[in-house]
């Protein structure tokens, strides 16, 4: 048998190729579920990179975080490239094979909700549903502070006044938007020469933040060119579904502080 080349080899290439398996002959649902494979990889890159930046904070290591986050977003940038391939597709195009999925979604995806939970959207009915039947990462996950939680502990080591009930809830209890918070932001973006390293961090979790928004959006934009207002396969509600979740923000404060600045 001849051996297959080192790259080849290291990297199980010839394995990777055989996973795509499409269902039809429809011209777009190899390029469907190519997409789809890379998502999943990037999701889990990126969920890689925010693990290091939540390792760093822990040991207020503002440097080797932000450098985690900057790593995190470049792989953000390729994931909302990807719905410009996806984009590529005609509407009557995804149809044609749009019947095989079943109901398939990507919303039962556990590397993009355990990147979410990572993040600190850790919603009570998503985080019930992963302790009766979740995926092993995401239960683990849910066993560690989110990112953001770690950020507060930062600050609040700092010397920074952040509400004792932010640091004291459970990890799997999603953070809710705190006034206090808020205005401890504030007080950063007030003086940022003073607090240089705080600032440095908001900054790099703001485009960690408005990277993955713009994934949202983006991806609700595909939906609706492909399916206008078709319920979604795994049972939402499709685009208006999208539309809903577009509103939601990572690490509120860092948004809802501005008012007030």
């Amino acid at each position: 048998m001849t051996q297959a080349p080192e790259y080849v080899a290291y990297a199980r290439m010839d394995e990777l190729h055989e996973l795509q398996n499409p269902r039809s002959d429809a011209r777009g649902e190899l390029n469907f579920i190519l997409i789809s494979h890379v998502k999943e990889l990037l999701f889990r890159a990126v969920t890689d990179d925010l693990d290091t930046a939540r390792a760093a904070l822990d040991r207020d290591d503002v440097a080797d975080t932000c450098l985690a986050l900057s790593r995190a977003v470049r792989t953000q940038r390729v994931l909302v490239a990807c719905w410009e391939s996806m984009n590529g597709m005609s509407a009557d195009e995804f149809v044609a094979f749009r019947h095989v999925l079943n109901d398939a979604s990507g919303v039962q995806s556990f590397a993009y909700r355990t990147l979410e939970f990572v993040m600190g959207n850790r919603p009570r009915d998503k985080v019930e549903a992963t302790y009766e039947d979740g995926h092993p990462l995401l239960r683990a996950e849910l066993a560690k502070p989110s990112l953001y939680d770690a950020v507060l502990a930062h600050l609040a080591r700092q010397g920074y006044a952040i509400p004792q009930d932010c640091l004291e809830k459970s990890p799997a209890q999603q953070h809710e938007l705190s006034a206090g918070v808020e205005s401890v932001w504030l007080e950063v973006y007030r003086d940022t020469g003073k607090h240089h390293e705080a600032h440095r961090l908001a900054e790099a979790l703001l485009e960690v933040a408005y990277q993955f928004s713009h994934w949202r959006s983006t991806h609700l934009l595909v939906v609706e060119r492909m399916l206008g207002g078709k319920g979604g396969t795994g049972g939402s509600d499709g685009a208006p579904w999208l539309r809903a979740i577009n509103e939601h923000r990572f690490f509120p404060e860092l948004w809802t502080f501005r008012t007030r600045l």
